[in-house]
């Protein structure tokens, strides 16, 4: 008891503590940003391929299938060490939300094109009719319509995206697993069961993530319940 007791005072000081939701932060903020700016960009990739001309639709198509079909992790360890980011964009962490965004878009794309495919053709026709030009029907018809369609969808990639930025910790950017990580190997004392400490920090951050996935799983499954309704 008492070394579990030692173990927890060593790990959960008032530093170490700031220092981990600094970590934290960092995470929420990658995957927000991220998460917009790819549901902005795969909009845009989405349309392209549904509606676009030949060139379009076979650029939409070739960038989802590249990004599809690898790795995440491979895209940032290739934006963080081979990309220069333009100042004021220069800091390791916005390395990583441009590799999420371009790899998240090529998801969103799909998503996106799925919702579009759930809305009727009549909507259209109803629209030209009322003398709405196809940016105008887009903007206001079809793309609410859309986005309604696929909130469920797009909170479970939310949930991904959260969880996927852990990789983040591969190329020493200071988000939440990284930073428990530093603590977990940089704070070695002797009197503390290690594996103890380790226990300790992994446990609290898989704790953390559990908490804010769980609560938008929750959010998504009450979508999903709302539409079915």
């Amino acid at each position: 008891m008492n070394e579990l007791m030692n173990a927890f005072e060593s790990v959960f000081t008032r530093s170490n503590i700031f220092y981990m939701f600094r970590g934290l932060g960092v995470t929420l903020y990658v995957a927000l940003i991220s998460v917009i700016l790819s549901i902005i960009f795969g909009t845009i990739l989405a349309l392209f391929r549904a509606y676009g001309n030949k060139f379009l639709k076979g650029f939409s198509v070739a960038y989802i299938e590249l990004f599809r079909n690898t790795p995440n992790l491979l895209w940032v360890l290739a934006i963080r060490f081979m990309v220069r980011m333009p100042e004021p964009f220069d800091a390791p962490m916005y390395s990583g939300i441009l590799a999420f965004t371009l790899f998240t878009s090529a998801v969103m794309a799909e998503i996106v094109r799925g919702g579009l495919n759930s809305v009727h053709a009549g909507q259209f026709e109803a629209a030209y009719s009322q003398g709405f030009n196809f940016f105008q029907t887009m903007v206001f018809i079809i793309l609410p319509q859309c986005y309604k369609a696929i909130v469920p969808a797009m909170l479970s990639q939310v949930i991904t995206v959260i969880k996927d930025t852990s990789f983040l910790a591969q190329v020493a950017i200071e988000e939440f697993f990284n930073n428990s990580k530093w603590i977990m190997s940089a704070q070695i004392d002797s009197t503390v069961n290690q594996s103890m400490r380790v226990f300790i920090i992994f446990g609290f951050v898989a704790l953390v993530y559990f908490i804010i996935n769980f609560t938008l799983s929750c959010i998504v499954r009450n979508s999903r319940k709302k539409q079915e309704a």
